[in-house]
Order: C-alpha cells, then sequence, then structure tokens
C-alpha cells in the first residue's frame, strides 16, 4: 500500500520529469538541416533585435533564432524619466512577441552561457546547444566591482545603468528622500554605455527635485575631466537649476577612492560625503558572456571587431556588435547598437549568398538628452567602416546650437526626443 510520503515523492517524481519534458528550450536546433543556414543571435535588445529584424528584410529563406533571457526588455532610453517620475516603467518596457510572430524569427528565452566558436554552438545555461552557421552577440555591458562597491550591495546604492529593476529601486529612493537631502551620483570614467545618460539623469534628478524637494542638494562625483556635450549640458544646468548640481571633475575633488554602498559613504581624495540616495555608476567592461567566449584578448575590456562586418578578430563566424564591441569612435548607445544591428544583418546576407559585403557600410549615431520635459540637446554622427578603423565622415551630424535666444529649439528638440524614441522601438519591436 503507498502511504503519504511515498505518494508525495511520486507526485514530486512526476512533476520534475514533467518539468524537464518541457523544459527544453532548444528542441531541434541542435543540428542543421544540410539544405539550411542559420543564424543564432544572442542578445534581445537593440543591437539583437534590430538584426533579426533586418536579417528577415535581407534574406527570407535564412533561419533566424533569437536567444534572450528576459521576456520583457527595459530600455535605457528614457529610463531617466522614470526615475525622475516623469513617465512610468511600463512606457520603456518591450518584448520579442512581434519578432516571433509577424517575421519568422525563432525566439528562445534562456540564458547563454558561451558562444562556442569551435565548434559552431551557443550553449544554453540548461547545457542545451543550438548550432550556427554565423552569430551575433550583443551582451551588453558588465562592471568592474571595485572600490567597496559589489554586486551584492547594487541595490543599496544602484547603478540604474541596466534598465528595469534597478530604474524602479532608484527612482522610489529617490521618491523617499528627504526635502534638504543630499542626492550624490558617482559619474564613470570612459568608456561606457551612452556617454550623455549620467548628465541627463543628473538634470532629471534636478528637475524632480526643484519641484518636489527644493532644499536638497545634487553632487556629481565624476572619474574624469569632461564629458559629452558638456557645454550644452551646463549652460542649461545654470539656466534651469542655478546652483543645485554640483558637478566635481576627477582633478577637482570628483575622484572616488571607496564607497560603503549600506551607509552611502563616498570617500574622495579629499573629504568624506555622506549621501542620503546614493546612485554609484561603476566603470564597465564587456558583458561576461563575451570574456567566456573568447571575444576579448588578453588585458582588454571590449570586444575588437574588423569593422566592416563587426566580425569578431578573435572567433570566425562571430559578430559582435552593440556597448560590448569596440567600435570607436562611435559612441556605446542604442542608436549605434540598432545601426551597427541593421549593417550586420546586410552584410550576413551577403555573405550567405556568395557575395562580397557591402564596402564601405555608413554607420550613423544620433542622441537626444532632456534637460527637463520641455528642454531637450542632441548629439548626430555619420560614420564610415573602413578596413582597420571606425572614421567620422567630415560635415555629417553635429551638435545642438550653444544658444537659443528664442528659447524655441529646446522645446522643439525634447519633442523630438520622444519622436526619436517612438521611431526607434516602432523600427525594431513592433
Amino acid at each position: 500500500m503507498i502511504n503519504r510520503r511515498d505518494f508525495g515523492k511520486l507526485v514530486l517524481g512526476a512533476t520534475a520529469l514533467s518539468f524537464t519534458a518541457c523544459n527544453s528550450l532548444a528542441s531541434g536546433l541542435s543540428t542543421i538541416p544540410a539544405n539550411k543556414k542559420r543564424v543564432v543571435i544572442v542578445g534581445g535588445g537593440f543591437g539583437g533585435a534590430a538584426t533579426a529584424r533586418y536579417l528577415r528584410k535581407f534574406d527570407s529563406d535564412v533561419e533566424i533564432v533569437l536567444v534572450e533571457q528576459n521576456k520583457e526588455y527595459y530600455t535605457c532610453p528614457f529610463s531617466n524619466a522614470v526615475i525622475a517620475g516623469m513617465e512610468k516603467i511600463d512606457f520603456i518596457k518591450h518584448d520579442l512577441n512581434t519578432l516571433a510572430k509577424k517575421y519568422n524569427i525563432k525566439v528562445v528565452y534562456a540564458k547563454v552561457t558561451k558562444v562556442d566558436g569551435a565548434n559552431s554552438n551557443v550553449i544554453l545555461e540548461n547545457g542545451e546547444k543550438i548550432s550556427y552557421t554565423r552569430a551575433v552577440v550583443s551582451p551588453g555591458i558588465d562592471f568592474k566591482y571595485e572600490k567597496g562597491y559589489t554586486k551584492e550591495n547594487e541595490k543599496y546604492a544602484p547603478h540604474a545603468v541596466k534598465a528595469g529593476e534597478q530604474t524602479t529601486i532608484l527612482q522610489k529612493q529617490l521618491e523617499n528622500m528627504k526635502d534638504g537631502g543630499t542626492f550624490v551620483m558617482v559619474a564613470p570614467a570612459d568608456p561606457f554605455r551612452c556617454p550623455p545618460g549620467p548628465y541627463e539623469r543628473i538634470s532629471l534628478v534636478a528637475h524632480y527635485i526643484k519641484n518636489n524637494k527644493p532644499n536638497s542638494k545634487i553632487i556629481v562625483l565624476d572619474q574624469k575631466d569632461k564629458f559629452s556635450k558638456q557645454a550644452l549640458f551646463s549652460n542649461g544646468w545654470k539656466e534651469l537649476y542655478g546652483d543645485l548640481i554640483d558637478w566635481r571633475a576627477a582633478q577637482f575633488g570628483g575622484k572616488v577612492i571607496s564607497v560603503d554602498p549600506v551607509k552611502k559613504v563616498i570617500v574622495t581624495e579629499d573629504e568624506e560625503i555622506e549621501a542620503d540616495v546614493l546612485n554609484y555608476i561603476p566603470n564597465q567592461k564587456a558583458s561576461q558572456l563575451a570574456f567566456d567566449s573568447g571575444l576579448v584578448a588578453n588585458g582588454k575590456d571590449w570586444c575588437d571587431i574588423h569593422p566592416k562586418t563587426f566580425e569578431s578578430k578573435l572567433v570566425k563566424n562571430v559578430h559582435v556588435i552593440g556597448d560590448a564591441s569596440n567600435a570607436a569612435p562611435m559612441p556605446k548607445s542604442a542608436f549605434s547598437a540598432s545601426t551597427q544591428g541593421k549593417v550586420v544583418a546586410l552584410q550576413i546576407a551577403r555573405i550567405l549568398k556568395q557575395q562580397e559585403p557591402l564596402n564601405p557600410p555608413k554607420l550613423a549615431n544620433t542622441c537626444y538628452s532632456l534637460l527637463n520635459p520641455n528642454y531637450g540637446i542632441s548629439i548626430a554622427a555619420v560614420y564610415n567602416a573602413l578596413d582597420d578603423k571606425i572614421q567620422n565622415v567630415d560635415g555629417a551630424g553635429g551638435v545642438s546650437p550653444e544658444q537659443d535666444p528664442d528659447g524655441h529649439i529646446r522645446i522643439l528638440e525634447a519633442k523630438y526626443a520622444y519622436a526619436w524614441y517612438e521611431s526607434q522601438t516602432s523600427d525594431i519591436f513592433k
């Protein structure tokens, strides 16, 4: 006779077997049929999703597999508006459903532990393998945990550089800060994701504080001496917020020696500062996946690529795009990743059809930053991808004018920022 304990074991065993049977994430993908070509894309953000969407435009026959860990994707663009209470978190939430249903792209939700270039396999956390003809990796960034800042205590001093939970934590901390409190940001050393991002964030935090906690103050401890669009930001801060934002360059007291995220205490070369809200943005490197896949050379932080195709210089048939790639002078931005994804999609489509890659492909970047809901600034650039480097196209692009005597340019650029976001996300995810 079966007793209650044995019955429980049977139920648990059956449940485990059922889960295992349903947990085959890459069923049928371990080999490639002889008459097929398969491109596996790792990462479903701006870079990876754009690659998938545009590869389908350029090649209706290739099998496309997109592997992404999360079923919901929160964009870094406009996450600063969420932190400042201008938008809700759902405003920056997107998914891959349209890519899967409308464009015949197989989406696998799983964590990738390694891209095995020697055997042309993408290896998932559960041990399953997906074979590829070509792979595109858009894994994003990771952080250098140092000076006392660790992954375990991110929640006390959120970086909010990877949008989603971190965005919400920082938004709540700002909302709960006392009037008269001190908001401290530590801005990272170059290079890092979205060069104007920290300065847009501090602008919108200042907008929130000015309207909700006017007795508070803001200190920015920068690990460098200059930053993107600095003149435009500095003029805007003075015009909109007076002396509210105390920005300190590395050489003038900004350099951080150590940090205690739990107590929210920062030690600089000159003093010890206690914050009520601490937004600590660590120095950065390519995602750990890039290191584990042999895509980063010893002693380096980013993936070297052949500029025309973004194929890795270290692993054949694997292309690295987005923030993890060393594509300077292109910034590590959402638009850069999207542009790189589209170019790589075209180049792979041509290679699979035995055609020469486009030479030279054109790349571009556009970035809008908000200083308040009605005050925007921008920067744009166009690039040629040559054999050994990426080069600015002279005379293409530029930044917002430093002076706006009538006040209408900043208002228009704030509207353009929202239009840019809508067009970018619609182009890729909808």
